[in-house]
């Protein structure tokens, strides 16, 4: 019989309408209908739900997936916010521990060509770390290897701290707080163990797939039988779909200059040479996909610089001794672009966008210029790149003024993210994420000379292991606004707003709006106090500028949302007044919202509390305990609301100064924050 279009339309309406009652043509039972696809796995945004974030930090279109949030056959580890542990230095404070043969696995919750794992392997015993692979699958399907290192991990000892595990004490002049003594000052002698205060233990690498994989796709990371690595820790994975590589066809190609694509060959000759051309014919640099061996600084001045994309373009280099000592102090250098120094003009005119620069920096020494961008930009612009392994990602010495930094990652320093140093101006980071620094991830640093209207916003600052997410250090007019800041480790906190290093005093308005903050104020090492959130430090100046911090949300703080201190040897002389605190949520403290430790004033609206472990506000003042109250006030210009334990937090009776001074003062740790009705 001849079938017609109708004669298959008729079969199809009797096969959807059999299928709809559950039986087949024959009259026996429908095939099952697949299984559905996994959910994928938990999403959120520096171990928060999205929900809490939303409009703050860095949107790259990465997609955050924490480790101990998956299926794995592996040890989760932590939660735990103590100083010198895995767990600590985790994003959300967890990871999880796989051994030979054990894995976590990802589901993808959008389509993804392009993986960061970021995780932590053991250090060899006499230091310098090992390598291990790692085993990466797709749904099940073909085996993928990424080799992990831990040659960039694991920082010893005190400040500027060792790669040595087994070294004695590096200051043993120093304070310390394991012994409550100085060492070498103290008779018997203290037994110091070894290690001696581990840190920086994690790294993180990148795998771009061969295509994109959908939605729903299982990413299983295993830990493959003999791996040499005892354990290997994921902490999360990040995931995104990456766009093809950027090409630019007229510009001044290095490939053209001799520049090796292989990584081979040092193609910085070649990079001078395409840096010229282009500068006369006043046409781009273009760098094509490839690994490119850099091994020194390229001095860029009134230059366009183009990679086909932070995943293909590779400008990798090693670190390098020098022969003698440069005039800076380096005994180092590495790969890096630099502009010509202030002091000889500086340089102007320079975008750089579209490539990685992988150094070679493992470990601290502070004279050396071994950053991934340096000198100083003016009317600049560094957008789009991936900055791994150098000491600092970013410094740049003023005065220079009009440099943006956008869309950019920068991961795994010995030092700081960026570093705004000395008469920068009119300046900003914005739209970038900045994780597992060695120092502070962002900085103003207004040493001599004041940092001026610059603004740091919608960044991501996570897991600084030393130091703070973003810090202000005296300076003019500056904001910083709509950052999501996380996970800080020790001597410093989220946001720090500090009178020292030299810096000069705060003036005009300092803008501190609309930040999230989440698992910070530490505990400081050489105090042994907890810090707030948010800390006010003053050293060496008084801190009497117009300061205005609104519409922050400081989320499960280990120990204070909002702290005020002066350190004891000036506690007479500086103080701490004319700061503006409003619209702000605190969700969770350890111990109390407010903790004074210096004389001073603030003043308080709308800044409403709950899950507060302690008194909400600790007034210790500058700890003369006189009969007029505490050295510190604090004005109450309403809708305070809100509180824990002990009551409201802004209690009519400790206003405005009555001391409630509580040293150190016991810890409650915090629900997990929630949305705020």
């Amino acid at each position: 019989m001849t079938r017609t279009p109708a004669h298959f339309r008729t079969l199809a309406v009797v096969l959807a309408a059999a299928t709809a009652i559950g039986i087949g043509l024959t009259g026996a039972p429908a095939l099952a209908a697949p299984p559905p696809a996994p959910a994928p796995s938990p999403v959120t945004r520096s171990a928060l739900d999205p929900s809490l974030t939303t409009g703050r930090g860095a949107d790259l279109g990465i997609t955050e997936q924490e480790a101990e949030k998956a299926v794995t056959t592996g040890t989760v580890i932590g939660p735990d916010r103590t100083a010198y542990t895995l767990a600590a230095e985790a994003s959300g404070r967890s990871a999880v521990s796989l051994t030979a043969g054990q894995y976590v696995e990802f589901t993808l919750a959008a389509p993804t060509n392009a993986l960061t794992v970021r995780y932590s392997l053991p250090d060899a015993p006499n230091g310098g770390g090992i390598t291990a692979p790692l085993a990466v699958t797709l749904n099940g399907g073909a085996r993928q290897t990424m080799t992990l290192t831990s040659q960039y991990s694991w920082l010893y000892n005190q400040y500027s701290f060792s790669n040595d595990p087994n070294a004695g004490l590096l200051h043993p002049d120093w304070w310390i707080t394991e012994c409550n003594c100085i060492p070498d000052q103290t008779t018997p002698a203290p037994t110091i163990a070894k290690p001696f205060r581990p840190m920086h233990f994690y790294d993180e690498q990148r795998l771009l797939l061969h295509r994109t994989y959908p939605a729903g796709t299982r990413v299983r990371l295993s830990a493959p039988a003999g791996t040499p690595a005892a354990t290997t820790t994921i902490d999360l994975l990040d995931s995104q779909l990456v766009a093809p590589p950027h090409v630019r066809l007229a510009a001044a190609n290095v490939l053209a200059f001799g520049a090796d694509p292989t990584g081979h060959r040092d193609a910085a000759p070649a990079f001078d040479k395409a840096i010229a051309f282009a500068q006369k014919l006043h046409l781009s640099v273009y760098v094509p996909p490839g690994v490119f061996q850099v091994n020194r600084h390229i001095v860029v001045d009134n230059v366009t610089i183009e990679g086909a994309g932070s995943w293909y373009t590779i400008i990798r280099g090693h670190e390098v001794a020098l022969a003698t000592p440069a005039p800076d102090g380096s005994v180092h250098t590495g790969v890096g672009f630099y502009g010509k120094d202030a002091a000889s003009g500086g340089s102007h005119n320079v975008h750089l966008s579209g490539f990685a620069i992988e150094g070679d920096v493992r470990e601290r020494i502070d004279l050396d210029q071994v950053n991934g961008i340096g000198g100083a930009l003016s009317d600049s612009t560094v957008q789009g790149l991936y900055i791994h392994h150098t000491k600092v990602g970013i410094w740049l010495d003023g005065p220079m003024h009009g440099l943006t930094i956008s869309d950019t990652v920068i991961a795994d320093q010995i030092a700081d993210g960026v570093n705004f140093h000395t008469g920068v101006t009119d300046s900003r980071v914005t739209n970038s994420l900045i994780r597992n620094t060695g120092d502070d991830g962002l900085a103003l640093w207004s040493e001599t000379t004041a940092d001026a209207r610059d603004t740091f916003d919608h960044d991501t600052v996570q897991t600084p292991t030393l130091a703070n997410g973003i810090a202000i250090y005296g300076g003019t007019d500056n904001t910083v606004s709509n950052n999501l800041v996380a996970d800080p480790l020790r001597e410093g906190s989220a946001i720090q707003v500090g009178s020292r290093f030299g810096a000069v005093p705060f003036t005009g308005t300092l803008a501190i709006a609309d930040n999230t903050t989440v698992r910070a104020g530490t505990y400081e090492l050489n105090w042994n106090i907890g810090l707030g959130a948010i800390w006010f430090y003053a050293l060496e100046h008084s801190i009497d500028a117009d300061i205005q911090v609104t519409g922050d949300d400081f989320l499960d703080n280990t120990y204070n949302a909002i702290m005020l201190v002066a350190d004891w040897p000036v506690k007479d002389l500086y103080s701490i007044t004319n700061v503006h605190f409003a619209d702000i949520h605190v969700d969770g403290t350890g111990t109390s919202v407010v903790s004074a430790r210096a004389a001073g004033s603030a003043s308080f609206q709308n800044v409403d509390a709950r899950n507060v472990g302690a008194v909400g506000v600790n007034n210790c003042g500058s700890f003369h305990f006189t009969p007029a109250g505490s050295e510190f006030s604090l004005q109450n210009l309403g809708g305070n609301d809100g509180g824990g334990t002990t009551g409201p937090w802004l209690a009519s009776w400790e206003l405005p100064n009555t001391i409630t001074c509580d040293d150190r003062p016991p810890v409650v740790v915090p629900p997990a924050p929630s949305p705020w009705q």
